[in-house]
């Protein structure tokens, strides 16, 4: 038994057992991916217990530390890729994680041929190319495209070492281990790539991690050679770890912050966030003497809406309504959901009333159109005002009563007339 190990193991452990309690407190849809990687890495120093048993044990213990190393790796990589719920980006995991696995049982079975080495090593080429291959049009990423040329490269070099007379000292690289970390650190370099902490410590710590697969051979190989403790070559993992943590908090922070200034069903500005751009608006009307128009929205009887259908309709209706005024809106507009039913939407200068008119009956005659939520048909109607700075109010209290008396005066108009 290799009773070194009973620390990296304690350490994983409580690493692991650390990141899923943040996962589970972080209250965003959180990187599981990444605790996944951490568990693999507690089974590596497991099976590092047993590794130097003899025979048989020692080799499954051997291709199971492997293994699971590389599979970490591919775990922590798969949570960066943008579209990893598509099925195209499983497949390519599986072919990725089958080639690791095959290519570790080939490579510890001492009498083995060099034709299963070099089939097992082409698999490492033959499942991304084909999976990449068969989703081109889908999905060429650059990322995609770096990855799995970087394993085809891998394959080749492979195949070239099974045939190399003496390939020990090239070996004693971990080609698979140097390709699989430096694609990680790629990977989350592309997306983690900003100036906080736990991102830069993270990136870091990924790419000393693949470093180690470097430099601990060639510290061994090369004369003068001399030892260095095992938990020196440890230390990027806890780093990661660490990294990682730290990430996961940011992003609870930065989800507080979104809560607070943005309505949690819809996802638009809140009424808090509205009121200081609608300030910042009014004041660069003033600086550049044009005019700023502010629209609400009230859509009528949502109510019975509710009581006809049920809350859940009702709070689809509620997004599709908002998703209907973003998209017919310029990036320079804001709308937001200041109420139940109630939305506000800041058209920024230069704006006139004719202009500021002509928005306004766009928008409700595209929220005006039946909208169909599963088995229901929801034709929902609606009232607006609108209020221009400086022409019809100086400030934005005033600017807020006049557009809400328009929008009332609109709405007793609708319900005169039915």
């Amino acid at each position: 038994m290799n009773w070194s190990a009973i620390p990296d193991i304690t350490a994983a452990g409580f690493l692991a057992i650390a990141f899923a309690s943040v996962l589970n407190r972080n209250g965003v849809s959180g990187p599981y991916r990444w605790l996944i990687g951490w568990l693999l890495i507690v089974l590596h120093f497991v099976a590092l217990l047993f590794i130097s048993m003899p025979a048989f044990w020692g080799n499954l213990a051997d291709i199971i530390s492997t293994t699971a190393l590389l599979w970490a790796a591919v775990f922590f990589m798969w949570e960066t890729v943008p579209y990893k719920s598509l099925n195209t980006s499983r497949y390519m995991l599986f072919s990725i994680l089958t080639a690791n696995l095959v290519h570790s049982i080939f490579s510890n079975i001492a009498n083995s041929s060099t034709l299963a080495l070099d089939l097992s090593s082409a698999l490492y080429a033959i499942g991304p190319l084909t999976v990449m291959a068969l989703s081109w049009k889908q999905i060429h990423a650059p990322i995609r495209i770096l990855a799995v040329s970087s394993y085809c490269a891998l394959s080749i070099f492979l195949i070239f070492l099974n045939h190399y007379p003496q390939p020990h000292m090239l070996l004693a690289y971990a080609p698979e281990f140097l390709i699989t970390y430096l694609l990680c650190s790629v990977h989350f370099t592309a997306i983690y790539g900003r100036a906080t902490a736990g991102s830069l410590i993270t990136i870091t710590g990924m790419y000393l991690w693949a470093s180690v697969f470097i430099i601990a051979p060639y510290l061994s190989i090369h004369p003068p050679s001399f030892h260095i403790e095992e938990e020196v070559w440890n230390l990027p993992k806890y780093i990661v770890a660490v990294g990682m943590i730290l990430l996961l908090l940011e992003n609870q922070v930065e989800h507080n912050r979104f809560l607070a200034l943005r309505d949690e069903l819809t996802g638009l500005p809140n009424r808090r966030l509205f009121q200081d751009r609608l300030s910042r608006a009014i004041e660069r009307a003033r600086r550049s003497g044009t005019q700023t128009a502010l629209l609400m929205i009230d859509l009528d009887h949502f109510k019975s809406v509710n009581d006809t259908h049920g809350h859940i309709v009702g709070d689809e209706l509620l997004k599709c309504i908002s998703r209907k005024l973003e998209q017919r809106l310029r990036k320079t507009d804001t709308v937001a959901r200041t109420g139940g039913d109630e939305f506000s939407i800041i058209l920024e200068c230069p704006i006139e009333r004719e202009e500021a008119n002509k928005v306004a009956d766009s928008l409700l005659s595209e929220v005006r159109e039946p909208i169909a939520l599963g088995n229901h048909l929801v034709q929902a109607s609606f009232s607006l005002g609108i209020a221009l700075y400086p022409e019809d109010a100086l400030c934005l209290d005033d600017l807020y009563i006049a557009a809400d008396t328009n929008m009332y005066k609109s709405k007793s108009a609708v319900l005169t007339s039915q």
